[in-house]
């Protein structure tokens, strides 16, 4: 197998950082949210957003599951990792890697829905729609891609490739 083909480059994705972080920033002026990154694949993406960001914030993560074997999603999201503090009537942004079935996103903005946050947003570097299995609202997106295997610039398959600069595929 030939290695992952580029699909989006570091300067592209510097410069949708940028917009998101200035989309947010004017959204959430006068308030203080709650970047909540999921792990893994979300942590690159969440440290260069909050760096671009202009507004106070707080930043944890929480760590979802629903890979079977590091690249198949099984569709039942479980939480391995949760924010443990309360998140009563503070405005939520959850930061994803990509949405690709949905069923990550809706699981987690069901639950801080639950706890009781004023808000809940969902800003994702990586919108995959020919996977979406259910419906879930995304209010910031970076970029809409196909339906192909992505790593680099924080998503792995299967601890792979983590580490690239800049978005790419594999092709199967």
């Amino acid at each position: 197998m030939a290695g992952p083909k580029l699909l989006i480059a570091r300067e592209e994705i510097r410069r949708k950082v940028r917009e998101l972080a200035e989309a947010l920033s004017r959204d959430y002026e006068g308030k203080r949210p709650l970047m909540i990154g999921v792990l893994t694949g979300a942590f690159v993406f969440l440290a260069d957003l909050v760096r671009e960001m202009r507004i106070p914030l707080e930043v944890a993560f929480v760590k979802v599951e629903s890979y079977e074997d590091g690249t198949v999603s099984s569709g039942e999201p479980r939480m391995v990792l949760d924010f443990p503090y309360s998140v009563e009537g503070r405005e939520v942004v959850i930061v994803e890697d990509i949405v690709d079935t949905g069923h990550t996103a809706r699981f987690l903005v069901e639950h801080f829905k639950e706890r009781g946050a004023a808000s809940v947003k969902v800003c994702t570097l990586l919108n995959k729609p020919a996977r979406r299995e259910v419906e879930v609202r995304l209010d910031y997106v970076g970029f809409d891609i196909p339906n192909v295997f992505v790593v680099g610039y924080g998503l792995d398959a299967a601890g792979r490739w983590r580490e690239l600069p800049d978005v790419r595929y594999i092709e199967e």
